[in-house]
């Protein structure tokens, strides 16, 4: 009996303040978190599907792919979005941009699911009981919901320096600010992984490199990055 009630007050809920896009405000879908498939498709510009890189940044040696999804678009649609993933908890637009980076992804990259493990780059623990949740993670758990590749344990690779904001700083602030930033606590997890690094948005790579380069030191397989936006 409760839980017919329920499922009334559900759909009455939904039929009278039914979900919305919140890029075009038109009625999602039960499959559709915040952002509909049209949108998805056609709102946002792709980044360039280059063989190693959709970027002009220089890989590091054992960092195989740098692949994002679209161009980040400043005062855009995909900046708002992406605000509201990272501080207004609406996690739900993280899943849907993960499935569309995952969709991408497989059209010009294969990898073995049995080998391979996503890895949300990790917050600092001071930073997560701030906001709550790490938006990387989302995007990794869109991503697994069409790969079916599991999600690295968080306690297997913590942030262990409280780094500040990258934004504004040059590359080479960048990269004294997240320096020895990361440790790999079960290295077992990591070894002969192709691993997949999940961020949100990929600037220099400062970060995702660093990342990358202790997940090298654990003797982990290929290393991929992908994110949705690069700037």
């Amino acid at each position: 009996m409760l839980n017919g009630i329920k499922y009334v007050r559900k759909g009455l809920s939904e039929i009278l303040f039914p979900s919305v896009c919140s890029v075009c405000g038109h009625a999602l879908s039960s499959a559709e978190a915040h952002v509909c498939n049209f949108c998805i498709r056609n709102k946002f510009e792709l980044a360039s599907s280059g063989n190693a890189s959709t970027s002009d940044v220089i890989l590091p040696e054992g960092i195989e792919v740098q692949y994002a999804l679209w161009n980040f678009d400043k005062g855009g649609y995909l900046q708002d979005l992406l605000h509201d993933l990272k501080y207004n908890r609406l996690t739900g637009i993280g899943t849907d941009m993960g499935k569309a980076l995952a969709n991408q992804f497989r059209k010009h990259h294969t990898v073995d699911p049995g080998s391979t493990i996503l890895l949300p780059v990790p917050l600092h623990p001071a930073k997560f009981r701030k906001r709550g949740y790490n938006q990387a993670f989302y995007i990794a758990l869109g991503m697994k919901k069409i790969m079916g590749i599991p999600i690295v344990k968080p306690a297997d690779v913590i942030r262990i320096k409280n780094t500040k904001t990258q934004t504004g700083f040059s590359l080479e602030k960048r990269r004294e600010n997240i320096n020895k930033a990361f440790e790999i606590r079960n290295p077992e997890a990591i070894t002969g992984k192709t691993c997949i690094i999940v961020d949100d948005v990929f600037t220099t790579g400062a970060t995702t490199f660093e990342l990358a380069g202790e997940l090298i030191n654990v003797g982990a397989g290929k290393i991929m990055i992908t994110t949705v936006a690069q700037a």
